[in-house]
């Protein structure tokens, strides 16, 4: 079932960004693994499906330009859209698709500039998150 989050305010022309997102948690899944940006924001590591890739392919490159990290690809843990406007005000929707991840061997250094990762208390999620459908699939995720 597709979660939605946000608000669609009528007459806007909504771009969709879809995402594919990894949740990783540490052992004790007390921490999860997350991309902090130069403005201070948290978000799952992952990001934007391009041309013809497909949702794994996504999501191993994108954790590689991230966090430098080879990543083993776990289940599906579910699809959920936010509706929002960005920082320079475009009105978007980013279409998540999220699975589990474990981390594998460090083959290079990001290469992302401005995005540094950090392991965070999973009580912190909520207030440090910005996307909420990403605390969404970080919730759903602990209980499977």
């Amino acid at each position: 079932m597709l979660k939605i989050f946000g608000e669609k305010i009528d007459g806007l022309d909504y771009q969709i960004r879809k995402g594919v997102y990894a949740i990783v948690f540490n052992s004790e899944k007390d921490k999860i693994l997350t991309v902090k940006n130069s403005r201070g924001h948290y978000f799952l590591p992952g990001g934007g499906i391009k041309n013809n890739e497909g949702y794994q392919e996504c999501l191993e490159r994108e954790m590689l330009e991230e966090t430098g990290y080879k990543v083993s690809i776990g289940s599906f843990i579910g699809n959920a859209k936010r509706y929002f406007q960005s920082t320079k005000n475009e009105p978007l929707i980013n279409d998540g698709y999220f699975y589990r991840a474990e981390l594998l061997d460090k083959i290079q250094e990001p290469i992302e500039e401005d995005h540094f990762i950090k392991w965070i208390d999973i009580e912190s999620v909520q207030e440090l998150f910005v996307h909420e459908h990403h605390c969404w699939a970080i919730n759903k995720g602990l209980k499977e």
